[in-house]
């Protein structure tokens, strides 16, 4: 092919592929564009199709849960027998802060915990295109003194201190809440961790400060794993509580000791077959991390015991336990100069005669003795410096 068609050809495909991608993000802004009332938009039949396949009504009751670390913010639908499953995940725009709770205005921090959403609540209006208010501070946060408004789920893709997500996604999510609201929930609950809360992930985040605040959260967490179904949320004693269910007359209050309470005897009974397995897990994890932050000191005796020549008193030093006995001995070696053995076969070398006081002895012509510095003659009386210099003149010759 010509050079003159071939890039014709090429300046074709590449103004297709253009005005191809055109047509794709116009198309996706259209859809957002063409709803005259966005708060109104149908969720896709791709989604309630699925729904009606796993035994879930379009209007049936739903819970959210959010994951920072691993960025994603679920929903999760009730199927005719009470239980949730999760219809769909998100994955979440932008959110601001680090891992851990929010606790004064201005911080910038997304919020954990528990909180739930009523329909007074839903922004149809927001300025980032649809908008659900989480509820912080909660009745949890309150009790600390923590202060904040306007943690928002919302779209626009822009955050500081709310859950972001992009105008497409949120839009969805807002019609899930507006049909469970129309079917007659009266709220719906929003769980906010800071990661999925398996032994892995609280054996690796164990050293954190807001350790123990994320055990508290993981009680609920743990009961919904179990029972999939929403855990019953009460506050005592300044902290979180879950299915429990107080003695007769007696209430929760956040400020006040937890009254007597307990939860169903099957929840108890699952739960404390759960958490068995959860802390042999968790054991398990943390002996993992402890063995990869140690050293493996007990790889370097046997080496220093079998070969003893490659020891170094540095390799024993803080912990004379693993100390060969031969340690001593080895350092003291490692300050003689080493000479090597001769071969059998090499002749013994000669003695030197002896010779009167004050007189040179006679050396064979050797590499060392043409060698002889002046530096090795420094400290030898007149005499002996003379004749050393008399034999390096002599083999010069």
């Amino acid at each position: 092919m010509p050079v003159a068609k071939f890039n014709k050809a090429r300046r074709l495909k590449a103004t297709v592929a253009i005005l191809g991608l055109s047509l794709l993000l116009t198309a996706c802004q259209d859809v957002l564009e063409s709803v005259d009332n966005k708060a109104e938009y149908p969720l896709p039949d791709k989604l309630v199709n699925k729904m009606k396949a796993h035994d879930q009504r379009v209007r049936a009751p739903i819970m959210m849960r959010i994951f920072k670390e691993e960025g994603v913010l679920e929903i999760w639908k009730a199927k005719t027998n009470g239980r949730y499953a999760m219809v769909k995940e998100y994955e979440i725009c932008k959110w601001s802060g680090k891992l851990g709770p929010k606790f004064k205005e201005g911080d910038r921090q997304a919020p954990e915990g528990y909180y739930e959403i009523r329909p007074y609540q839903m922004n149809p209006k927001s300025n980032y295109y649809l908008a659900f208010n989480m509820g912080y501070p909660n009745t949890y946060d309150r009790s600390l003194g923590r202060t904040g408004s306007n943690l928002m789920v919302h779209g626009a893709c822009s955050s500081a201190g709310c859950y972001s997500m992009t105008d497409e996604q949120v839009i969805e999510i807002y019609a899930f809440a507006r049909e469970a609201f129309r079917g007659g929930q009266p709220s719906f609950q929003v769980q906010a961790y800071p990661f999925r809360m398996t032994a892995e992930n609280m054996a690796r985040h164990r050293g954190n400060e807001h350790y123990e605040f994320w055990e508290m959260l993981k009680v609920g967490y743990d009961h919904f794993e179990l029972t999939k179904m929403p855990p019953k949320v009460d506050i005592c004693d300044r902290r979180y509580v879950f299915n429990q269910v107080a003695d007769d007359g007696k209430e929760f209050n956040a400020r006040l000791a937890c009254p007597p309470s307990e939860a169903p005897q099957s929840l108890r009974l699952a739960y404390a077959s759960y958490l068995e397995n959860y802390n042999t897990e968790f054991a398990a994890e943390v002996s993992k991390l402890d063995a990869k932050r140690k050293p493996n000191v007990a790889s370097i005796v046997p080496e220093i015991q079998a070969a003893p020549e490659n020891s170094t008193p540095a390799q024993n030093i803080g912990d004379e336990r693993n100390v060969p006995e031969t340690a001593g001995l080895l350092e003291e070696v490692t300050r003689q100069p080493t000479v090597e053995a001769a071969p059998e076969e090499a002749p013994q070398a000669e003695q030197p005669a002896v010779v009167a006081p004050g007189t040179a002895p006679e050396l064979p012509e050797t590499r060392e003795t043409a060698e002889i510095t002046e530096e090795q003659q420094v400290g030898q009386p007149a005499g002996a410096q003379s004749k050393k210099t008399w034999w390096k003149v002599w083999k010069r010759e």
